[in-house]
């Protein structure tokens, strides 16, 4: 089964709602995620803080790369599971970003932040991969 034929699949199910692709709304996407994963990077920023803007830049690159494909989601975590349907990313950086959903929920909604300082770089790596790949899928579409 296709990539194409996966996210037709998850629209015909709920998971995912057509839409046709906005490259306004896409490069604000973009821009937003350079942003955040910019300061992510910066080590003077609190764990948390850094965490939190690695994860949102990576939701936003999958949202983007999602966009592209013509299909939205309100379900962040299925954004994460469609990129290997809407980029080249392996199954491993997907459960990477899952993982990050699962910290980031804890955070969010029990308060619990568990440092981890691996998991922090591995994020960063992964979601500077993702960006050079929704660059490059932007730069092919216009």
């Amino acid at each position: 089964m296709s990539s194409k034929d996966n996210l037709e699949n998850l629209a015909r199910s709920g998971g995912l709602k057509a839409e046709p692709p906005d490259h306004k709304e896409c490069e604000g996407l973009l821009r937003s995620a350079i942003d955040r994963l910019k300061d992510a990077h910066n080590p003077v920023l609190s764990f948390a803080s850094r965490f939190d803007l690695a994860y949102n830049a990576a939701h936003a690159l999958a949202l983007t790369a999602l966009r592209l494909q013509g299909y939205r989601s309100d379900k962040r975590y299925l954004v994460f599971q469609c990129l290997v349907h809407t980029l080249d990313v392996g199954k491993a950086q997907v459960r990477l970003f899952a993982l990050c959903h699962e910290r980031r929920n804890l955070a969010e909604y029990e308060g619990y932040m568990d440092v981890d300082e691996a998991l922090l770089a591995d994020l960063l790596a992964a979601t500077d991969s993702l960006l050079a790949q929704v660059q490059k899928v932007m730069a092919d579409a216009e």
